[in-house]
This record gives structure tokens, C-alpha cells and sequence, in this order.
């Protein structure tokens, strides 16, 4: 793609102008894909961000939810941009990246939602990552390029560590960026050829038949797939005779990971997890509140050597850093609409690396794979620098949507090429889907 910059000068700094917010809806409930034990009727759904700018380079973002309620979040995002960020140049908010996050997170009136925390910093990840991918288009690069790119000193400049210092300091986040400095080509050239291992969980959602289950599992094989996971948490019958079917389906060798999605009290989550031991899953994910670090600790206790995993409801780096001081969780399953956007996932990225845990993240829904396809390229050419134990999340739903949907390969991620942040879905799609006067919805709002 020839770089926009050398015929219109004005794109290297474009200032935002105004901007659209659509609430994009999919009736995924339809056909039980995304049931959990909590979630037994999700329509994937997401408020989606277009940025607009003076040099008609867009930028295009999103929040990820389950339905109802996206309309709070495409409120919430209005009022961001209009407050925060329309009347903004490139330059100015990358000039301090940390303190114009800040702001969005910060604002004087809506501290009764936050700081980071609500509806609030649901929105705040929609607009920082339309930023980000406004910022990698305006480079001519991928994101993941874009930071791969970066000074250590320009990553940590992103970082807001007020209340993070107490687990990472500045100069921390400096060292491990620098360490990996100088064996960071290697990993990109390894990413490049094999892409970054994932998992999936389209073969078990809690809603499917037992034939499903088996059939998915088995195209899963066909396809190369070495890591299923399994929702669970509503009945443990029903649980026990799942897991035999995907463990018998899948093999002795391969990996299964179970998913409760936060349904047990901590005595139901040990009872129920060594219930389920005999199949031998890797991990527990979301066995409890997704706020409770205490009552992670106890679980994974109780279960070891099944491994805690949790993050797709963690609602900021504060929450993360609380679960890895404790030593609460094995797996540090990120999300890249859960938390503030790019700049908070480098934060808690970090400090997963400098407490040892491996970056797993969570993905699914509207526009999570695409997003996650990035991360895991800058966590492994830039922080992680591992793909030992490390392992990202795959759902085969909806990537239709987008311009520059996620490229699975053998089983693994393969790094995205289209300047930005994969975010931009096709028109025709939004129009069909809009919630509620899209094609799809008007019969049956």
C-alpha cells in the first residue's frame, strides 16, 4: 500500500473533526454461539466508533457487549469524544499519550463511575483504540508494527502508572522492553513465517448438542487445532459428561480448558473443578467474581495443578495487578475492550511479564480477534517474548464484518498487514445490524 503521506502532507498530523457512534448488533442468541453459564442468551454486540478528521483518514474503534445495554456504551462514548477528544491533533494526544488517557479516565464529573471503572472506561477502550488505529493508518502500518517499532522509552510514554507502582515502576517497564531489544527481529521474523499459537472455543459452547460438540471438535482436528476449550458451570452432570466427550473426542495429548464464567462461590468452584480433574483441563477460567482476587487464590489452591485463569471481565490494570501480586492466577487472559485500550493492555502486559505469568488473551465476539491479533504480536516481539505456555483465544464468528478480518493459519494468529487496527467494519454491515433501525432488528424490536 503506497504511503498516504506523500500526496497529502496534511495526513501526518490530522486533527479530529467530529465523529459517528453506532450501536451494531448480531443475533447470535439465535443459534446459542456465545452461551456460557452466565450468558445463556448473548447477542454479540458492540458500540462502534468512527473518528472523523480533516485529511478523510478515519479512524475506527469499538467496545465489545452482550445486547442490552450498548446503548449506555454508545452514550458513554459520545460524551468522551465530544468532551475529550474532538479538536485534537495526532500530535497532541500522542505528545502525551499518558495524559490524554488519563483524562478519559479521569473526568472531574464522572468520578461516581470511576476513575477506571463502569460504562465509563467500557467506552474509554473504544475511543483510545479508534486513536490507535487512526495513529497506525496515519504511519502506514499495523499496529502491532507500529509498537513493534517504537522506542522502549515511546512504549513506556503511553503508560499511565499512577497506582501501578507499587508492582511496576517506569524504569521496570524500561528494563524488560530493553532486555528483549535486541532478539525482538527473531521473534518478529518467527511470527511472520508461524504466527502466534491460539485456541478455540467454537466447539463448546454451553448450548450445543453432545453431536455438535463432537462434530466441531473433530473439524477442529481436521484443521490443525491442539487447544479446546469447554463452558461449564450450570450442571455438574451435564459438565462431567461433556468433558468426557470432548476429551475423548480430542485426545489424550491435546490441551482442554474449562470456562465457568464467573457462575461458583469459592467451596462450588473446588468441589466442581476436582469433580471435572479427571479429564485433565490446563486451567480454570472465571471460576468466581471476576473482582475477587482472594477467592482466586483460595480456588487455585484448591484445585492446583489446574491453573487459574481470568481477565475478560477484569475491569483495570488495578484488578490485574492485585491478581498477580497475590500470586491469584496462572494464565493472565487480557481483553482488548474490557480495559481502556491499547495503552492500559501495555501496562498490565508488563506486569504480567514481570511476575511471570503468560499473556493469554481473551477474544470472541464483534472485532476481539482482530483486536487480539495485534496484542499478541507486540506481547511476544516486545514484552513476553515467549510463546511458551501462551495461547490465544479463537471464536469463528463474525470476522465477515470486517475489512481486514483475523488470518488463522495451522492453528495460530498470523500478523495482520492492513495499515491500522483491524477495527473498520464494512458499511453494509453496520447499516444491516444498527440497533434499532437496521434491516435485521425492525421486525423483531
Amino acid at each position: 500500500m503506497p504511503n498516504p503521506k506523500t500526496s497529502n502532507p496534511k495526513i501526518s498530523n490530522p486533527k479530529i473533526t467530529g465523529f459517528t457512534v453506532d450501536d451494531v448488533r448480531f443475533p447470535t442468541s439465535d443459534q446459542a454461539h456465545g452461551s456460557d453459564a452466565m450468558h445463556g442468551l448473548p447477542d454479540y454486540s458492540a458500540a462502534y466508533i468512527v473518528l472523523e478528521t480533516d485529511c478523510d483518514l478515519p479512524g475506527h474503534g469499538l467496545t465489545f457487549t452482550l445486547g442490552r445495554g450498548t446503548e449506555l456504551c454508545k452514550q458513554a462514548a459520545e460524551y468522551l469524544l465530544e468532551a475529550h477528544v474532538v479538536g485534537l491533533t495526532l500530535n497532541e494526544i500522542k505528545s502525551d499519550f499518558a495524559g490524554f488517557w488519563r483524562k478519559l479516565t479521569s473526568d472531574p464529573q464522572f468520578r461516581w463511575v470511576g476513575p477506571e471503572k463502569g460504562v465509563i472506561h467500557l467506552a474509554t477502550g473504544g475511543v483510545v483504540n479508534a486513536v490507535w488505529d487512526l495513529y497506525a493508518k496515519v504511519e502506514n502500518k499495523p499496529l502491532w508494527k507500529l509498537i513493534a517499532d517504537m522506542s522502549a522509552e515511546e512504549i513506556v510514554g503511553c503508560i499511565d502508572f499512577r497506582y501501578l507502582t507499587d508492582a511496576l515502576t517506569p524504569d521496570q517497564a524500561l528494563a524488560i522492553l530493553k532486555k528483549n531489544d535486541a532478539t525482538a527481529g527473531q521473534r518478529e521474523s518467527h511470527l511472520l513465517q508461524h504466527g502466534f499459537p491460539a485456541y478455540t472455543t467454537s466447539a463448546g459452547w454451553l448450548g450445543y448438542s453432545d453431536q455438535r460438540i463432537v462434530q466441531l471438535c473433530q473439524q477442529g482436528i481436521a484443521e490443525g487445532w491442539n487447544h479446546f476449550k469447554l463452558k461449564v458451570g450450570a450442571d455438574l452432570n451435564d459438565d462431567m459428561r461433556r468433558a468426557e466427550i470432548m476429551r475423548k473426542t480430542i485426545g489424550p495429548d491435546r490441551k482442554m480448558m474449562l470456562d465457568a464464567n464467573q457462575r461458583w462461590d469459592v467451596d462450588q468452584a473446588i468441589e466442581w473443578t476436582n469433580a471435572l480433574a479427571k479429564f485433565d483441563p490446563w486451567w480454570i477460567e472465571e471460576p468466581t467474581c471476576p473482582d475477587d482476587v482472594l477467592a482466586h487464590k483460595a480456588i487455585g489452591e484448591g484445585v492446583a495443578p489446574i491453573g487459574i485463569a481470568t481477565g475478560e471481565q477484569c475491569q483495570n490494570r488495578i484488578m490485574f495487578k492485585q491478581f498477580l501480586q497475590a500470586g491469584a492466577i496462572q494464565f493472565c487472559q487480557i481483553d482488548s475492550c474490557r480495559v481502556g485500550g491499547v495503552n492500559e493492555v501495555l501496562s498490565i502486559m508488563l506486569m504480567a511479564k514481570k511476575f511471570g505469568i503468560p499473556v493469554c488473551p481473551h477474544a470472541g465476539g464483534v472485532g476481539l480477534c482482530e483486536y487480539v491479533s495485534h496484542l499478541i504480536m507486540i506481547d511476544y516481539i516486545r514484552i513476553g517474548a515467549s510463546i511458551e505456555s501462551h495461547v490465544a483465544e479463537f471464536v469463528d464468528h463474525l470476522h465477515e464484518h470486517f475489512e481486514h478480518p483475523c488470518v488463522i493459519k495451522n492453528a495460530a494468529y498470523m500478523p495482520p498487514t492492513a495499515p491500522g487496527y483491524s477495527a473498520t467494519m464494512k458499511p453494509e454491515s453496520v447499516l444491516k445490524y444498527r440497533f434499532p433501525d437496521g434491516e435485521i432488528w425492525k421486525d423483531r424490536v
